[in-house]
This record gives structure tokens, sequence and C-alpha cells, in this order.
């Protein structure tokens, strides 16, 4: 009885070989089951991801450029002038604004957004210059020397401006105007589908008139500002 008991243990120990093996096919079966299901799931979740990012960033860019023309200045170009120091295009604005970042101390500068050819595609960027006072019949470019860039969009996306005043008549320049824009519509584009996108905004100006200006109609200088309204959009 006792050997019997042995012989019956004997057959009951583990696996047989071909168990073994067909457990081993079956678990291969499995992980080819599954490395198939991540190589067509992993490339979505990475485009997924990157879509995602890119929006974060780009979110970002439009905050400081936002915060950026929310804080322009009316400031004349010089004491002659009763016009404001702003330049605004479709794909560039330049304005006057405090002096801001570590290194600034008090004082204006006069900043410009816009595009710049980067290695051959377009990059919007930042770049300033502190404030001095232009000289008459000279144009903004040969006086106003920008430095500092920074880069805050990259292809395929591109910024574009367009501006409103009181009316709320969208141009899509704004030059030689008696004041500053009410608001500034930034549009960022993809230029490979040509979609926009939803993290486009608009960003209010606070000030459009001088700071020494108390009539209701901003009508303050010499020149009538009643025309501003028609010449507002003129290039």
């Amino acid at each position: 009885m006792t050997r019997a008991w042995a012989d019956q243990r004997t057959g009951e120990r583990g696996f047989t070989l071909i168990e073994t093996i067909v457990a081993l096919a079956l678990m291969g079966l499995l992980l080819s089951a599954l490395a198939s299901i991540t190589a067509q799931w992993l490339p979505s979740w990475n485009k997924g991801l990157d879509r995602i990012q890119r929006s974060e960033l780009i979110g970002i860019a439009l905050e400081r450029i936002g915060a950026d023309l929310a804080a322009a200045e009316f400031v004349a170009a010089n004491r002659d002038s009763h016009k404001p120091l702003f330049d605004g295009s479709e794909l560039s604005v330049m304005f006057v604004r405090t002096s801001v970042g570590p290194n600034a101390g008090p004082g204006l500068d006069v900043v410009r957004l816009g595009e710049v050819s980067d290695r051959g595609e377009f990059v919007t960027v930042r770049t300033h210059t502190r404030f001095t006072p232009l000289a008459d019949g000279v144009s903004l470019s040969e006086q106003v020397h920008l430095g500092s860039p920074v880069v805050l969009l990259r292809a395929p996306y591109r910024l574009s401006f367009a501006y409103a005043g009181a009316d709320r008549a969208w141009k899509s320049a704004w030059k030689d105007a008696d004041r500053l824009p009410a608001m500034i519509r930034l549009t960022v584009r993809d230029v490979a589908s040509q979609r926009v996108l939803s993290v486009s905004t608009i960003a209010p100006v606070h000030v459009q008139i001088p700071s020494d200006c108390t009539k209701p109609d901003g009508n303050c200088g010499d020149k009538q500002s009643s025309g501003s309204a028609t010449d507002q959009g003129k290039t």
C-alpha cells in the first residue's frame, strides 16, 4: 500500500513537458497581441500628448502677448506729435509700454510683436528697445533698433492681428491714429490645415487716450480726434 501511494505521488509532480509547451505558446500569443495593440495605440497617444503640449505653449505665448498689449501706453513719438507711437498691421504691432523685466529699471520700452524669418520659416518674436523721442520726417524702422528677441510661436503656427476702436469695427491695420485701439484680436492659424485654433483671443488695451486728458470723448489735442474713426484703418 505504501508503494502504491508513492507511485501516485510521483505521477502528480508538476506539469508535463507538453503542458509547459502549450502554456508558453499561449503566453507568446498573448504577448504578440498586446504588442500589436500597443503599436497601433501608442502613436495616437503620442500625437494627442503633443497636441496638448503645443496648445499649452501657445496659450502661454498668447497670455504674454495679451499682457504686453494691455499695457500699451499713449506715448507720443516726440513733443510735436499729438498721436501715440503705435504701428499695427496684420502680422506685427509696435507700441510703447512701461519697461518690464528683472534688469529693466524705470522707463519706457518700444516693443514689437511680429513675424521674422528664421532658417527659412516664419516665427513670431518679441523684440524691444529703450524708448527715446523720435525725430520728425524719419521712419520708425530707421530710428528704432530692436533687440533681445524672444521666440513666442514657431511653424506651423502663425499669429495675425486685428484692431478695433470703441465702435468694435475690426480693421487689419491701425496706423497714424489719434488714439490707441480699444482691443486687439489675436488669431493663431495652423498653416498646414488653415485651421484657426480655439486658443485665439482678444486683448483689451487699457489706455486709448493721453493720461492728462479728462474729456469723455478723448478730444484733448490740437488736432480733432473725431476723424480718427475713419483714419485708423488707413495704412
